[in-house]
């Protein structure tokens, strides 16, 4: 598994949103993948942001007593589905376009009939009710999942060459590979980010993954580990980039070096100095 992929399975964890196998496949990767806890921690703070998007309701004071009464008095409970059925009633009567027989006007069938008839609307009725809560919760949370859905939304490598190519103090390195293909290295002071556009790069095996690095001096920095079906490749790097930094390629187990340092001697090494 690469970073990426392991970075759309720690937000589906957070807002619970995984399958059974998914979730397996996040803790396996997690604990191959020490590295990437930050993605965990991230994520679980934007969930958090759900709760902090509902005001909190106090309960009526006399709830507890009401609800104690009506559990001891069947009778009241009745009368109260009862006036829900009665306000059902009066709705369809006031519906000219409705040319159904009232509910009142139908035959009777037997006690037992009638018995379950009236379940079946004390049912439907709760159930309307706890729509209607629904509703009210997904509006008053609306706003604070909007929010959270723009906070998780992650920059692209697209989104930022664009915004890199734009500035004023945009610089670029290209090198070529050894079976002919292209490399270059995209970064601007003034933008966050820098992006690794490739082309022609060698196949690798199904259990290898590309994996970039920042060289700053004799140490290798984990870039972020990527596939590509056609040799070609547009990556936002992982971290920072300081300058004098090398951005070398090299060729990984899939997911990226588990050591944290390359094991491979690198496919280009593009200087940025």
């Amino acid at each position: 598994m690469n970073e990426q992929t392991f970075a759309e399975l720690s937000a589906g964890y957070a807002l619970g949103a995984l399958s059974p196998e998914d979730e397996l496949a996040y803790h396996e990767a997690l604990d191959a993948h020490p590295e990437w806890a930050h993605y965990v921690a991230d994520d679980s703070s934007a969930a958090a942001l759900l709760a902090d998007g509902v005001a909190e309701v106090a309960p009526p004071v006399d709830i507890r007593s009401r609800l104690l009464s009506q559990i001891s008095r069947p009778d009241a409970t009745d009368a109260f589905f009862a006036e829900t059925d009665a306000a059902a009633s009066d709705l369809d009567d006031d519906d000219d376009e409705d040319d159904r027989a009232p509910i009142s006007a139908l035959p009777t069938g037997s006690p037992e009939t009638e018995q379950l008839q009236t379940v079946e609307r004390r049912n439907w009725t709760r159930g309307l009710f706890a729509l209607t809560a629904s509703v009210a919760l997904l509006v008053g949370v609306g706003w604070g999942v909007g929010s959270l859905t723009e906070g998780m939304r992650a920059p692209t490598a697209a989104s930022v060459l664009a915004q890199i190519q734009d500035a004023d103090d945009a610089q670029s390195r290209t090198t070529e590979l050894a079976d002919g293909g292209e490399a270059t290295v995209h970064w601007s002071p003034s933008v966050d980010g820098v992006v690794l556009v490739a082309d022609g790069l060698p196949d690798i095996a199904d259990d290898q993954s590309y994996e970039a690095w920042f060289v700053r001096g004799d140490a290798p920095i984990p870039a972020g580990a990527f596939d590509s079906t056609d040799g070609s490749a547009q990556m936002l790097l992982d971290g920072d980039m300081e300058p004098s930094d090398i951005i070398a390629l090299t060729v990984e187990q899939e997911g990226g070096s588990p050591t944290g340092l390359p094991t491979s001697d690198p496919l280009f090494a593009i200087p940025t100095a």
